[in-house]
């Protein structure tokens, strides 16, 4: 799924740099006396112009989202199968960012240690991306020297992707323990949605297929759907409760803009 949970998901190696949260200035420089001349006469020292390293965009809940975060998680958009080629606005980014800070720390607050993916389905999703990935496949991404071309165009390396895919995958084993078991899907629901849902898109004389070839898809479709209002609900209630604060007005999405300012635990 999309995350709506789109979402990214792996910790940023920025997100511990929180020392470079706040401005830094580098580049103090004094130029030498002349041979010969008085030191009294010479001139006072010069001081270059602040070189800003980093800046402080959000804070979660005392996390610190950094603006390198941001353009890290555009670049990252690029990973998404189901981006369509779109770019990432620093507003969505931003919101995404907001979203996986929250989840994370949740995850950390209960030790949930089951949700850790192996080794083995990081570099099995790595695959996967190299085969589905539109850019990838008008790159042949297939090869080493295909995928080492797409990284480098969209400044990526592969320690990275595999970091990015770590934590997209730990976000939805989180999603799939946390939401996902337990809920029942029931046959008058698989029927309801083939012929209230399915059948209507396709044209007459068209040929549908048979319910029960279909079920066990549909009752995917359903599953996903149910998931999706429950983490939602969830993540919506998690950043009401939450402490979370945008730094950068720019950076305001027009949902982030209407929603209420804090609340009651």
């Amino acid at each position: 799924m999309a995350l709506r949970v789109s979402t990214r998901f792996a910790t940023n190696s920025a997100r511990l740099r929180i020392a470079a949260a706040c401005m830094a200035v580098i580049g103090i420089t004094q130029p030498h006396s002349s041979i010969g001349q008085p030191a009294a006469q010479s001139e006072p020292p010069l001081l270059a112009p602040p070189v800003v390293l980093d800046r402080a965009v959000a804070v979660v809940n005392k996390h610190v989202i950094l603006a390198s975060d941001l353009d890290d998680e555009i670049r990252l958009s690029v990973l998404e199968p189901n981006q369509g080629g779109s770019e990432l606005t620093p507003q969505r980014a931003l919101e995404q960012l907001i979203s996986q800070s929250l989840i994370e720390q949740q995850i950390r607050q209960e030790e949930l240690k089951t949700v850790e993916p192996t080794q083995e389905d990081v570099d099995a999703r790595v695959v996967e991306l190299r085969k589905e990935l539109p850019a990838c496949v008008r790159q042949n991404c297939a090869t080493d020297p295909g995928w080492n071309a797409f990284l480098a165009v969209h400044g990526l390396t592969p320690h990275r992707v595999e970091t990015y895919v770590r934590y997209q995958l730990e976000i939805l084993n989180f999603i799939e323990q946390r939401f996902r078991q337990g809920i029942q899907i029931s046959q008058p629901q698989i029927e309801d949605y083939y012929h209230n849902t399915l059948l209507p898109q396709y044209k007459a004389g068209e040929a549908a297929p048979p319910l029960d070839q279909v079920a066990p898809r549909i009752q995917e479709i359903l599953l996903e759907q149910q998931v999706n209002v429950l983490f939602d609900n969830w993540l919506a209630n998690l950043r009401q409760q939450g402490d979370v604060e945008i730094l950068d007005p720019a950076l305001e999405s027009a949902q982030t803009q209407n929603a209420p300012q804090g609340a009651n635990p």
